[in-house]
């Protein structure tokens, strides 16, 4: 087999052979760290797996929409992880309040966009096989992380922050940027860069061996040839010139010139591979942790940026740890509003207030006029607050609770061996034997599988309990009689047009049970609503 082997004044191999160098991977260790989403100090453990409320809520799909775009940070536990004191919420409401504001958001967005053009360079390092090359995509990484850390830093100095967690960023970058170890590693990869970018040679082809050797100031003939042949020239003719690719990825001869050029000028690679050795762990990790974190702002605000633009109100909310005294104003399912939106269709908002003694919602009324959409909103909006993020409406005041509990309709399980009726029923008693005066309670229709009578006696006893514990929540029944157990209920009746019973109005008004509700549950049933009824005269 030819070998690889010095020739003269220059270097020469045989167009075959490989390279099997290996390829180093560092990672920072773990330290405490400060952070945008969490106060100083703080170190709440993340929620891996989802609340068990997400699904019926449909919060599944808020951030399944909200990471669309950012998948690659991680950001699920942030979503899936509730505050419970005011405190930390308000601390990540500043920080939005600032990422609102267009220069401050474009600034990190500039940020983000040079930090994956970074991660994008080393995921392309990792795939390659020749040392040298993976050295020159490293340096290249570095030099994008440099750029977009010092860049952040000059940005936020120029912007007026009002939070605590973007000031604390900036004063952290001013003196990151200041610091030793970041001017000699910007230095370091510029003079790198600098010294392997300077270096000139010649290559030689002659049939199956390659000749490189330095460059002496040898003559382009280029010019020349270019002359000789332009007085044959006949009008437009096509382009023989072949543009050098600038890729990834060299071939076997491309990686056997450039360790043959490396041979020649030793010393810029050298400094090159001890700079790749040295700096393998160059990210700091406040800057890697702000990297991540500020995805949960920015993909919460990429998510509200077209449900805004089409008239949709987003505010922060009023919180509290102790009062129940929580209202809306012009509120809305945002989940169902992202589906809406985009298909041009109207998204119906609507108002509440609970106030004093009162503590839960019992919404009645026709079927698909809103109530399951009232019920998840009131459980949307405690979650979102809860995250510090602006919820839908105009304005609010909510609770800061402790759990938030759904009981929506289930499928019958087969594995439990037990029938609809008795799986609610064993599924509320968990509910209620985990809730306490700051849980957020949500039950959708429960107990429609059993009779009039059966579902008047459980839901009665069910929200006895309910209202023993001081919760707040929401009821949505067909059970009218629910509505008037006590002066902590108050009844919700969704509309529909006067003149027309079968369109639906979705609004939610303040006022006692009309005694439809169960009449409209018994004619669906039966086939006897409105719209069955004209179906089949019009048949």
């Amino acid at each position: 087999m030819p070998t690889t082997h010095l020739s003269g004044p220059g270097t020469s191999f045989s167009p075959d052979g490989s390279d099997g160098s290996s390829r180093p991977r560092t990672e920072p260790g773990p330290r405490p760290l400060p952070s945008v989403l969490f106060e100083p100090g703080a170190a709440p453990r993340l929620l891996v797996e989802q609340p068990e409320c997400f699904g019926d809520l449909n919060l599944d799909q808020v951030l399944s929409a909200m990471i669309a775009g950012h998948e690659e940070y991680d950001l699920e536990p942030f979503f899936h992880t509730a505050l419970h004191d005011v405190g930390p919420v308000q601390y990540r409401q500043e920080a939005l309040q600032d990422l609102e504001r267009v220069p401050v958001r474009e600034s990190v967005e500039r940020f983000a966009e040079r930090m994956r053009a970074m991660r994008a360079h080393l995921t392309q390092r990792g795939k390659l096989h020749y040392a040298l090359e993976q050295q020159a995509w490293f340096v290249d990484a570095v030099e994008i992380y440099c750029g977009a850390v010092a860049g952040l830093e000059r940005e936020l100095a120029a912007h007026e922050l009002g939070s605590r967690a973007l000031r604390g960023l900036r004063d952290y970058l001013v003196a990151y940027v200041a610091s030793e170890r970041f001017t000699r590693l910007s230095a370091e990869t510029e003079t790198v860069k600098e010294a392997v970018a300077a270096i000139r040679y010649a290559v030689r082809i002659d049939g199956p061996r390659v000749t490189v050797s330095s460059y002496e100031n040898q003559p382009d003939y280029s010019a020349e040839v270019l002359k000789t042949f332009d007085r044959f020239r006949q009008g437009a003719v096509r382009s023989y010139l072949v543009s050098l690719r600038d890729e990834a990825g060299m071939n076997h001869i491309e990686a056997q010139i450039l360790e043959l050029v490396a041979r020649l000028y030793p010393q810029p690679f050298d400094r090159r591979t001890d700079y790749c050795a040295r700096h393998g762990d160059y990210l700091d990790p406040v800057v890697a942790r702000f990297d991540r974190e500020v995805q949960f702002y920015l993909g919460y605000l990429d998510l509200i940026d077209p449900l805004r633009a089409a008239g949709l109100p987003f505010s922060f909310p009023r919180i509290s740890a102790r009062s129940k005294d929580v209202a809306a104003v012009q509120t809305f399912d945002i989940a169902l509003a992202n589906k809406l939106v985009p298909e041009g269709r109207e998204v119906v908002c609507n108002d509440f207030s609970l106030q004093g003694p009162e503590r839960i919602f019992v919404v009645s009324g026709p079927n698909n006029g809103g109530k399951t959409t009232f019920a998840r909103t009131f459980g949307q909006l405690h979650h979102l607050a809860s995250l510090g993020l602006p919820v839908p409406g105009s304005e609010a005041r909510l609770l800061l609770p402790d759990q938030i509990h759904t009981h929506f309709e289930r499928q019958e399980a087969i594995e439990t061996l037990r029938g609809k009726f008795d799986e609610e029923l064993v599924r509320v008693h968990a509910i209620l034997e985990r809730a306490t005066s700051r849980s957020v309670i949500v039950m959708n229709e429960s107990f429609n599988s059993t009779t009039l009578g059966d579902a008047l006696f459980v839901g009665t006893a069910v929200m006895q309990k309910i209202l023993e514990l001081g919760a707040l929540g929401v009821y949505v029944t067909f059970v009218d009689e629910i509505a008037s157990l006590s002066e902590a209920t108050v009844s919700m009746v969704t509309q529909i047009v006067p003149e027309n019973p079968a369109e639906r109005t979705f609004k939610l008004e303040r006022r006692p049970a009309d005694g439809l509700a169960y009449a409209w549950a018994i004619a669906e049933k039966y086939g006897l609503t409105y719209e069955r009824l004209t179906d089949r005269i019009g048949s």
